[in-house]
């Protein structure tokens, strides 16, 4: 049980209804769900529906010098990113982060040289051009995911990208595989960390 004390500002009308403020709810995430992945995927999404931003939970921190869980608060407030699109994303790039390569960025949109769109990855080492994509069951048993998802890797090969697919197996089965994979690309475009 908490007993957390509400200033004004972190408390917003959504149809009369009173709740707390995307700034709040993530000074309250980051603080009180023990599990790091599971707090930063909470986060990431809050991130990604209400585009909070890291300087507005600080300011919250520092309206509550002192509260309880702010370490825990603090390493999952580093490690936020609104782009992730879902837990598995996140997961993945915590997981190479964990590994010791630095944050890919998130949602790199790839053009060819004329300026047209080509696809949007969703995570990767854009300077170097190798990228993250995490399948989940539809781009199997989709049809239409299925062939957007061939075509797509056609044209970013045809852009030099080097694309590293993730499953759910691969993730969280054979983690080190899946790192292994990243690293390996990475070393091949002579990227250092």
């Amino acid at each position: 049980m908490w007993s957390d004390v509400l200033t004004p500002e972190e408390v917003v009308d959504i149809d009369g209804m009173g709740v707390t403020s995307p700034a709040r709810t993530a000074f309250d995430i980051g603080r009180h769900v023990a599990r790091r992945v599971a707090a930063v995927q909470r986060l990431d999404a809050l991130a990604a529906a209400t585009d909070v931003k890291v300087t507005d939970v600080e300011a919250i921190m520092a309206a509550h010098p002192g509260a309880r869980g702010t370490p825990r608060l603090r390493g999952a407030l580093a490690l936020m990113d609104g782009g992730a699109e879902s837990p598995q994303e996140t997961a993945a790039r915590l997981a190479l982060v964990d590994a010791g390569l630095p944050a890919p960025r998130t949602q790199i949109v790839v053009r060819n040289a004329y300026g047209d769109f080509i696809a949007r990855i969703d995570m990767g080492y854009e300077d170097v051009k190798v990228g993250i994509e995490y399948d989940g069951p539809q781009h199997w048993t989709d049809p239409a995911v299925r062939q957007r998802d061939i075509d797509k890797q056609v044209e970013l090969a045809d852009e030099k990208w080097r694309i590293v697919r993730v499953s759910r197996d691969l993730l969280y089965g054979r983690r080190a595989t899946y790192v292994s994979r990243v690293m390996n690309e990475l070393r091949r475009r002579n990227f250092t960390w």
